[in-house]
């Protein structure tokens, strides 16, 4: 039985200037760095995100963009503060995709390495009451 996420890992090109960005954009909080070690695959962090146990290894290989995202929850009121510091990073944003009334809004953005992010203002409960809505249920 599945109990909860374990941890999401990000495969990044620079651990030093990811580590930065996450820490400036999300609160990170580092709670471990191999150094030079590699007790797994290659260099990496540990950092937590919201509580969310997030692991990024270092590796030149790189993959080209997808939808494939994570989403943290923000409130509606920080919107711009996040807009602001993404600017600030020079990161590519992805336009938001439509949206129906009442499921929240989203704004999407790459890090450095292509793994794509999405800051989103609503619940799970708002967007299946939107979508029941949209449907006429």
């Amino acid at each position: 039985m599945i109990e909860q996420i374990s941890h999401i890992t990000f495969v990044v090109k620079d651990l030093d200037r990811t580590t930065e960005l996450y820490q400036d954009l999300f609160d990170a909080e580092v709670v471990y760095d191999s150094g030079e070690k590699t007790h797994s695959l290659s260099r990496e962090r540990f950092i937590l995100i919201g509580g969310l146990w997030i692991a990024v290894m270092e590796s030149r290989e790189i993959v080209n963009r997808t939808y494939h995202h994570v989403a943290f929850k923000i409130r509606e009121e920080d919107e711009g503060q996040y807009l602001s510091k993404i600017k600030a990073w020079k990161l590519d944003m992805k336009p938001p995709r439509p949206r129906i009334k009442g499921e929240g809004y989203s704004i999407y953005f790459y890090d450095f390495d292509n793994n794509l992010f999405e800051l989103h203002t609503g619940t799970l409960e708002e967007r299946l009451s939107a979508y029941k809505e949209a449907d006429g249920e």
